[in-house]
């Protein structure tokens, strides 16, 4: 489906003649910086007030926990309800989040267990939200033009990632103090993570504003009543494709063990003394990095060997994350992670584009939800078994190891799922190697609205 408003495109921006595809990418940037500063202040926060490895990973397990509980009925909604409207009440609900984050910072800065609850409640809107924005994506552009949709979606989020951690360690460490005095605001505590907090709630308005305006109406993809049975749909069909299960388990196990954002506080603070713009600026690497590849992807797409290029990029993932941990040099380190954020980019365009070739329309928001347990396990749930394991071993080794160990994941899966190694084109012809018995029931299409 075209949303109103399309205009010819252009080679490799294909995508962009759709008006909502540019609206809901607009807003996309907005929300994404703000996101992205809010969650390097919180770090820097957390990190501050503990000094300790496992508190930073309980943020990560404090986002990821909502994604575990409530991951059946978040798909069910993203396929029962408009999709649009899921979004807008999930963000409505990350603004009453960051009112609270700034609450905190300016009466009770020095605890650190009314973040963890607010950060339970952001990944409440995000276990919601993840699902109905995934599915959103199809109803904003061609088919013949998804793919091009996805490599761009993920270089926006990258470009937005690139300025988002870079902004928030800026942010922080801007010298408001003599300015609000000057303006007779001093002692409102504005300073370091409050005027990010003050930040991302404008561009979470902005974003809300974007979306509302948004002319797309998906309708309602399942008809079926709230039960067990429809709520399971999205297991049982993964289970039946097991290039999809392949996809989601490998994306699981490489980031988990070598996901290293949890500990770059560690690495800024103590391996590299850089502080918090440093610590901005190796959280923007892996963004540069993968905002580079997927500029060069959109112009020179995917077209064949789809899987074993899947393989490669994650084993080039394992080896960049040995050399980020074994790194003392600033340059080596942002080097190793703009590499390690180029072959995650390949990645995330494979798997995004299998995730939705090959789901049917009324099954893509249960599918949507099973995948995003899988990445909130392997970035959520991933930074708590960083901080873990850097407790009990140190920031290096337990940076390494998880390299090593993505290497050996990358190796082991390319042989339990051949038929992901085997994956070619990525088309909608994906989804004719679901046996028909393991299928789920046609579903009647909605009618537009």
């Amino acid at each position: 489906m075209t949303s109103p408003g399309s205009r010819p495109p252009r080679r490799g921006l294909e995508s962009f003649a759709s008006r909502d595809f540019r609206r809901y990418q607009l807003a996309r940037v907005a929300v994404i910086l703000g996101a992205e500063a809010q969650s390097v202040a919180v770090a820097w926060q957390v990190y501050s007030i503990t000094h300790r490895p496992l508190d930073l990973g309980y943020t990560g397990l404090a986002l990821f926990l909502p994604g575990l509980l409530f991951l059946l009925p978040a798909g069910h909604v993203a396929d029962r309800f408009d999709r649009r409207q899921v979004i807008l009440v999930c963000y409505a609900l990350q603004i009453l989040c960051t009112i609270a984050l700034l609450t905190i910072t300016l009466r009770w800065s020095h605890r650190v267990l009314p973040i963890y609850a607010v950060l339970f409640l952001v990944g409440t809107g995000r276990s919601f939200s993840g699902p109905a924005s995934s599915a959103l994506i199809p109803h904003l552009v061609p088919e013949k033009h998804f793919v091009n949709a996805v490599t761009w979606g993920g270089a926006i989020f990258q470009f937005a990632n690139t300025l988002g951690p870079a902004l928030g360690g800026l942010l922080f460490t801007l010298p408001l103090a003599g300015i609000l005095a000057r303006m007779n605001l001093g002692g409102t505590g504005l300073e370091g993570a409050g005027i990010v907090y003050v930040c991302t709630l404008v561009s979470l308005v902005w974003f809300l504003v974007l979306i509302g305006t948004l002319q797309v109406r998906p309708g309602r993809m399942e008809h079926r009543d709230i039960s067990l049975k429809v709520m399971l749909a999205g297991f049982q069909y993964v289970r039946s494709m097991p290039m999809l299960l392949g996809s989601f388990s490998l994306d699981l196990f490489v980031v988990l063990l070598g996901g290293a954002v949890a500990l770059m506080p560690i690495f800024a603070n103590e391996l590299l003394h850089t502080g918090p713009k440093g610590l901005g600026m190796l959280r923007a690497a892996p963004a540069v990095g993968a905002l580079c590849m997927s500029l060069v992807l959109a112009r020179f797409p995917l077209r064949r060997k789809a899987g074993v290029r899947l393989f490669t990029s994650v084993a080039v993932f394992g080896a960049s994350t040995v050399v980020f941990g074994l790194s003392r040099n600033l340059w080596l380190s942002l080097a190793a992670l703009a590499v390690l954020g180029a072959s995650d980019m390949v990645s995330v365009i494979i798997r995004g584009s299998l995730l939705q070739l090959a789901t049917p329309p009324e099954m893509r928001g249960r599918v949507s939800a099973v995948n995003s347990l899988f990445i909130g396990a392997s970035n959520e749930l991933g930074e708590f078994e960083s901080g873990l394991t850097a407790q009990l071993f140190g920031a290096v080794r337990a940076t390494v190891i998880g390299g090593v160990g993505a290497l050996m994941v990358a190796g082991i899966w390319s042989t339990l799922f051949p038929s992901l190694r085997e994956a070619d084109e990525l088309t909608t012809a994906l989804r004719k190697t679901t046996p028909n018995s393991q299928r789920p029931e046609p579903q009647p299409e909605p009618l537009q609205q």
